[in-house]
């Protein structure tokens, strides 16, 4: 190797490096004031690595030991799954109807829809927090899981439809043609050539509607009210007082929120290889 091309991607690693880092530092900060007490947060100077390390913070959000937090994270936490499950599973199975009828059949108005679903997934949520509140007052919708269901379920068929659409484009339609000649219905071939082909687009769908729902604040925040509803961004703002913020309990629940996205991403990372399709084709 030549030393300019040597030199050329050593700076290109130590650039990339510098910019991870200098991304992950927040996040970082965030893990570590988890597991250290409020006022090791507060310190100034900045105390940079925790001095007492523990899951002191995490034992009160949870009321474990002598001192406790009024507040009901377990309640939050089924609140978020219930809701962003129920919302990815209906928006993934809209979205995966909706990205094959776009991929496969030629119907009047076609481009017209598509490019309506794509404008509509423009508009940013916050814009629309409003005309919900208005609308979802009037039908009883108001601190409902409900309610936020339908929110995130508009919220993610568009980007569904757009992502499956492009898979179930790379997959060729003579395979699902050959397994209807060998005698396959249309709904038999879907599911046993065209549907393995296309779950990387399928599953990196799910993945990105659950982390939209799963994270989601600003809409949460105006449609809840209550323990009934409320989700665990929403109840971040519960460690807030008019003029202290306990920043280690937010922290910590914050640390709750990042692992089950995490743990989900892991288990479905090796159906996000774009390459299944060209394998089929192979095959």
């Amino acid at each position: 190797m030549r030393p300019k091309t040597r030199l050329r991607r050593t700076l290109v690693w130590l650039g990339t490096l510098f910019v991870m880092a200098a991304i992950c530092l927040p996040g970082a900060w965030v893990v570590f004031s988890a597991f250290r007490p409020n006022r090791e947060i507060l310190a100034r100077p900045a105390i940079w690595w925790p001095e007492q390390f523990g899951l002191g913070n995490f034992m009160r959000m949870f009321g474990i030991g002598g001192e406790q937090i009024a507040i009901p994270v377990g309640s939050y936490f089924m609140n978020s799954l219930i809701i962003a499950l129920t919302s990815t599973f209906v928006a993934v199975f809209i979205g995966m109807a909706g990205g094959y009828a776009f991929a496969r059949f030629r119907f009047r108005g076609k481009n017209a829809i598509f490019l309506g679903l794509m404008l509509s997934r423009a508009v940013p949520g916050i814009a629309l927090s409003l005309p919900l509140f208005m609308v979802w007052s009037r039908l009883g919708l108001i601190d409902t899981p409900l309610g936020l269901i339908i929110v995130y379920v508009a919220m993610n068929v568009p980007f569904t439809v757009w992502l499956t659409d492009g898979f179930f484009r790379q997959v060729p339609v003579e395979m699902s043609e050959a397994a209807q000649i060998d005698g396959c219905t249309r709904w038999q071939a879907f599911w046993r050539v065209e549907f393995p082909l296309a779950r990387a687009g399928i599953a990196s769908a799910g993945i990105f509607a659950f982390l939209i729902s799963w994270n989601e604040y600003a809409l949460a925040s105006v449609l809840t009210r209550s323990t009934d509803s409320r989700t665990l961004p929403v109840g971040l703002m519960d460690f807030s007082a008019q003029f202290t913020i306990d920043w280690a309990g937010m922290c910590a629940m914050a640390v709750l929120i990042i692992i089950p996205a995490l743990i989900l991403t892991f288990i479905v990372q090796k159906h996000l290889i774009a390459g299944l399709t060209f394998g089929g084709v192979k095959g």
